[in-house]
């Protein structure tokens, strides 16, 4: 593919943008999830992950500067709508504390299996950029994504296990 370094970078940048909105969100939004959860392990999971996206998030804040650019927020539109339509799917859950920790689970399941996607095509395309430190920043956060999607399936295993109540 011989794609000139301009459009990969303005696709690198847009697909980037998307992924630190994402995280935004979540900044903004996990602790509202901690509130809701019940599942003590999932309250762990929360609190991990927070931390988590706060150290991804600075990560991201290096790349953009490596690139001379910044986030605009305009390149993510899909994900805002997804994250508010999860939002509201786990609202319907009401008092039924097993489906809400359940949908909160699905939630931050999905988002880790978007970011370790994101980052994984992220890398690839930084090939083309040249640049080796915006590589290891993105194949250290798909590592912390990949490791976050694991431990979130470990708490699902473990919740549905339990019999928790």
């Amino acid at each position: 593919m011989n794609v000139d370094y301009e459009k990969i970078e303005r696709f690198f940048i847009t697909h980037l943008d998307m992924i630190y909105c994402t995280k935004s969100h979540l900044i903004v939004h996990l602790p509202e999830l901690l509130e809701k959860a019940h599942y003590p392990e999932l309250k762990t999971s929360i609190l991990q992950t927070l931390d988590n996206v706060q150290t991804e998030m600075s990560k991201m804040e290096v790349i953009y500067a490596l690139l001379d650019s910044a986030y605009t927020e305009a390149n993510a539109k899909g994900v805002k709508g997804y994250i508010a339509d999860t939002f509201a799917t786990i609202a319907e859950q009401g008092q039924d504390k097993e489906l809400r920790d359940l949908s909160i689970l699905f939630y931050l399941q999905n988002v880790e299996s978007l970011e370790m996607a994101t980052f994984q095509t992220l890398q690839m395309a930084a090939i083309k950029l040249k640049n080796r430190q915006v590589v290891t920043l993105l194949k250290e956060n798909y590592e912390e994504a990949k490791a976050n999607r694991t431990s979130l399936l470990l708490v699902v295993s473990k919740y549905i296990t339990s019999g928790e109540e």
